[in-house]
């Protein structure tokens, strides 16, 4: 993976200690933990806060613990051509639009598309995106990006990109790390 020069953990000060002294272990410097906000966007701006002129920022779930340096290296290398970039895979359900309780729509598949972090962006585009309305909340940086109306690209994500949400996640995440030590 290209250079990196500080990692911002954004959690909350009670694990502050504990990722530290992970990163101490695995040889990692310029590992800096800030507490979070209420709100994702509150977290990833106190973050953002932190990064100083790095020229991209990468914005990643710690939910997404399975992500490979090559989609990393994806979505920078895009942001560095178009300012900004997420992954995504191609949705393989069909996804209705639902309003109170019943289907109201069916959206068109192929055109849709689950987005996964890693996103990336350039510095000076994200810090513009977060200071529009910062009392709206966004469910990822990209759609503050999309509301200043700039583009964001999409490159392919991966399966195993997976986020835990949910308990039946964890158990997979138990089973992919089982593997691979397998290995």
């Amino acid at each position: 993976m290209g250079s990196v020069d500080t990692v911002i953990v954004v959690c909350p000060e009670a694990r502050h200690a504990a990722i530290l002294d992970a990163a101490r272990a695995l040889g990692l410097s310029g590992v800096r933990c800030v507490p979070g906000g209420p709100r994702r966007r509150d977290s990833v701006a106190a973050g953002l806060a932190e990064v100083g002129d790095a020229e991209i920022v990468v914005v990643h779930d710690a939910a997404r613990p399975l992500v490979s340096p090559a989609l990393m290296e994806a979505v920078i290398a895009a942001a560095r051509v178009y300012g900004a970039a997420t992954a995504a895979i191609p949705c393989v359900d069909t996804i209705k639009r639902v309003e109170g309780g019943m289907v109201v729509e069916t959206l068109p598949r192929a055109a849709l598309v689950a987005v996964q972090t890693p996103q990336a962006f350039a510095a000076p585009l994200l810090r513009r995106a977060h200071a529009v309305a910062p009392e709206l909340d966004a469910s990822d940086d990209c759609l503050l990006v999309e509301r200043l109306g700039e583009p964001v690209a999409v490159v392919p994500g991966e399966i195993g990109n997976r986020k835990i949400t949910h308990p039946e996640d964890l158990v997979w995440l138990r089973g992919e790390l089982q593997e691979s030590d397998s290995q």
